[in-house]
């Protein structure tokens, strides 16, 4: 086994590179890849701008560490100003070049944002050139490049900067496949490409939607479930930005009329990411759509996840019970698949086999055996069910009952001893019992089998920093059954306002709400029945089971969220 490569420090100034490393945002082996880069170059980037650029690093990371370890405050882009300062001794060229912004003129000295403090020759140019000291301050580059532009330049955008490089006669429509290809390989595409999904990772976005249309090309992110639209390149450009993601999805370029699926594996602002790649044609092209999964930021915490108390302990003890069936139940990007892989982590231990069974796998888990379905070849969930049951598992997660055949096979491993998790499309956890029995399962297996149901849905968090607190009326209160939840004490609720740490919108992040149905004794009679679903909440109701509906409202008196969210994703007055 080879020994580790030790890190040998900078000595001319404080390492950057090495400070990440002890702040655990660069790994040992990157660090001294960049190093050995910058050694066989003679004039090669400073190690922040190469940090960044080779997306090992998020440029806010550098940042603040920069700040730190220079002792220099870190200014925000709120603080630059509005008009240029020392415009007839610093050119825009000049500044652009440097990454550096005049902030502020103080008795002889300049304060001045800079990208890289640590570049001497930028910090004597601008002294020279303003004649007086300079007082560096770190902030972002890209924040950077953007106020310069807006100050000094044509207040054109970033996109726009990588647009005026391409050539007039590149942007017309190709129509040949080795052109297509050559376009797409060509850097301004690359670097478009690049910046859609850097952006998207910068805004917390879970997909990206690229939509060519007759007269223009649409780019939308899906932040915290809802879609927001962002700057697009021109229509013109739309073949070459789709083949290139198509090229980096590993996909064919020339096949444009038929639904394609392909992964990216890419790293973004210091973050690994696992790009899930859908194309379908369209009457203009190719529609693409692209799944963000970032497998450093997914929590496998019930309690970071929105899990309440009531319905937590529930589900814990519905874990405890070495056999049977889980079902989690909800739309497409409810958070199924996440709370599924946090149920699997708690029963990861070492006294047990746990094997998956997923389409695709979203996130891998260490110690869980999980195996990607293949319809193409004949592995299908059902086949893969049977073939998994002799491997000796003690739980087996199913991505989703998807038909009878699936269903029939996870009720009977969980007869013979296997506790079951897995997946079904309904609105709420009584009518996931109506749905599988519709489907053709027998109720007495279903009786046997099946220990609960957790439904969900995500809502959108409040701005913490913006949220405004307001007393209902109290026929609000009354509508909207509040009341017993407040306790005779006053309610307050919350408003979202938007402010520019949430960029204008009011929310930041999601967290789910919840309903956890476990089967009693009453409900098994009911379900023998075949009683309809309002009959089963009913029931479920009156044995203490709290509604997503009124999860969301106690989250909405606490101000995690509000209650315009509880009411768009449970559709309850």
């Amino acid at each position: 086994m080879m020994a580790a490569e030790h890190i040998v420090p900078a000595t001319e100034q404080p390492d950057l590179g090495l400070a990440l490393v002890r702040a655990g945002r660069l790994s040992e082996a990157d660090y001294n890849r960049v190093r050995r880069m910058q050694a066989a170059q003679d004039d090669g980037p400073p190690l922040a701008t190469l940090l960044n650029r080779l997306g090992l690093v998020s440029e806010r990371d550098i940042a603040q560490q920069l700040a730190e370890l220079l002792d220099v405050p870190l200014v925000d882009a709120a603080e630059f100003p509005v008009a240029p300062l020392l415009g007839e001794r610093l050119s825009y060229r000049f500044l652009k070049e440097c990454r550096a912004l005049p902030l502020e003129l103080n008795d002889g000295e300049l304060l001045v944002a800079m990208a890289d403090p640590q570049d001497r020759f930028v910090r004597e140019a601008l002294a020279l050139a303003a004649g007086c000291r300079i007082a560096p301050r770190v902030a972002l580059g890209s924040e950077i490049e953007a106020a310069i532009e807006r100050i000094h330049g044509q207040g054109k955008s970033q996109m726009g900067d990588i647009l005026s490089k391409v050539e007039p006669a590149e942007q017309d429509r190709v129509e040949d496949v080795e052109q297509l290809r050559d376009r797409a390989s060509e850097a301004p595409v690359i670097r478009l490409v690049n910046l859609i999904i850097q952006r998207a990772v910068e805004r917390r976005a879970s997909d990206i939607h690229v939509e060519p249309f007759e007269s223009r090309l649409k780019v939308r992110y899906r932040i915290d479930g809802v879609l927001q639209e962002t700057e697009a390149p021109p229509v013109q450009l739309s073949p070459a930005v789709i083949s290139r993601i198509k090229l980096m999805a590993r996909l064919n370029i020339a096949e444009r009329r038929l639904p394609q699926d392909g992964r990216i594996e890419m790293r973004v602002q210091g973050n690994d990411l696992d790009i899930r790649v859908s194309t379908v044609p369209t009457m203009h092209g190719e529609s693409v759509v692209l799944r963000l999964l970032n497998r450093e930021s997914v929590v496998l915490d019930f309690a970071a996840l929105g899990f309440s108390e009531q319905p937590l302990q529930r589900l814990r003890s519905v874990l405890r019970i070495p056999h049977g069936v889980l079902l989690v139940t909800g739309p497409t990007g409810s958070g199924k698949t996440t709370t599924l892989y946090t149920a699997l982590n708690t029963l990861n231990t070492s006294e047990s086999k746990l094997i998956t069974v997923e389409d695709p796998v979203e996130y891998q888990l260490e110690g869980v055996n999980q195996i990607q379905v293949k319809p193409a070849i004949g592995l299908t969930f059902a086949n893969a069910l049977r073939a998994i049951v002799r491997q000796d598992p003690d739980v087996i997660m199913v991505g989703e009952m998807r038909d009878l055949e699936t269903a029939r096979i996870c009720i009977q491993s969980a007869l013979t001893g296997h506790l079951v998790l897995s997946t079904l499309h309904t609105n709420d956890a009584p009518s996931s019992i109506a749905r599988l029995l519709e489907m053709g399962v027998e109720d007495y297996l279903l009786t046997s089998t099946l220990n609960a149901v957790l439904a969900q849905r995500l809502v959108r968090k409040l701005c913490v920093h913006c949220r405004e607190p307001y007393q209902p009326l109290p026929e609000m209160l009354r509508e909207m059954r509040l009341e017993a939840f407040a306790a005779g004490q006053p309610v307050t609720l919350y408003h979202a306002r938007g402010c520019p740490l949430c960029n204008g919108t009011g929310y930041h992040g999601r967290i789910a709400i919840i309903e956890v149905l476990t089967l009693s004794d009453t409900l098994r009679r009911l379900i023998l029945q075949h009683a309809d679903a309002g009959s089963l909440m009913l029931c479920a109701r009156e044995e203490g089971m709290l509604t997503m509906y009124e999860d969301g409202c106690l989250k909405a008196l606490a101000g995690v969220t509000n209650l315009e969210e509880v009411i768009r994703v449970t559709q309850e007055s």
